[in-house]
C-alpha cells in the first residue's frame, strides 16, 4: 500500500525532497556528493527557496510509513529557465523514487497524483527534462501522455497538455 500526501514544511519533509531532488539528477558516472551538485548555479534555482509560491511536492510512503519518492514542480521564467522550460506558465516537474520503490508502479501513481494536483492549480499544461538514456523514464511520462517537443543541452524537454485529453 503506498501513501501519498502532500510536502509539510518540516524539516524530515525537506530534507527528503532534496535527497530526491539529487537523485532525479541523472549522472551515470562520478556523480558529485548531494550538497555540491545542488548547490551548482545552474542546478540551485530547483531547490532554494523551496516553497515559493507555485512549488508544489508530494511525497510517497509504504506501508512501513517511509518515504520512497517525491515528485514536484515548480515555475520558471524565461529569464531564469529550468532544462525543461516552455513558457513562464507551465511548471516544470521532477521526480525520484528510491531504489527499493522502482519498477512497483509508485513512479506512475505519483505523477499521476502531481498532475492532478497541477491541474486542480489551474495549470493547463506540465513540463519536464529528461535524459533520453533514462529509458524507463521516458518510456513512463511517454505512457502518462509527455510528448518530445525539444531539446536542451542531450536532454529531451517533454510537454503535457491537458487541454488536449
Amino acid at each position: 500500500m503506498i501513501y501519498i500526501r502532500s510536502i509539510e514544511q518540516k524539516e524530515s519533509d525537506l530534507e527528503f525532497l532534496m535527497d530526491m531532488m539529487y537523485e532525479s539528477i541523472h549522472i551515470s558516472e562520478n556523480k558529485p556528493p548531494k550538497e555540491e551538485l545542488l548547490n551548482l548555479p545552474h542546478l540551485k534555482k530547483y531547490s532554494e527557496e523551496w516553497g515559493r509560491q507555485g512549488d508544489r511536492a508530494l511525497i510517497a510512503f509504504n506501508e512501513d510509513k517511509l518515504p520512497v519518492g517525491a515528485a514536484w514542480y515548480r515555475l520558471f521564467t524565461k529569464d531564469n529557465k529550468g532544462y525543461g522550460y516552455v513558457n513562464d506558465s507551465t511548471p516544470e516537474i521532477g521526480i525520484a523514487l528510491t531504489n527499493g520503490a522502482r519498477g512497483k508502479g509508485v513512479g506512475t501513481l505519483l505523477m499521476k497524483k502531481l498532475m492532478e494536483a497541477a491541474f486542480e492549480d489551474g495549470y493547463s499544461s506540465l513540463s519536464l527534462s529528461v535524459d533520453p538514456s533514462n529509458i524507463q523514464a521516458v518510456q513512463l511520462y511517454k505512457k502518462l501522455g509527455f510528448i518530445k517537443c525539444g531539446m536542451s543541452g542531450t536532454s529531451f524537454t517533454m510537454i503535457y497538455n491537458n487541454s488536449s485529453k
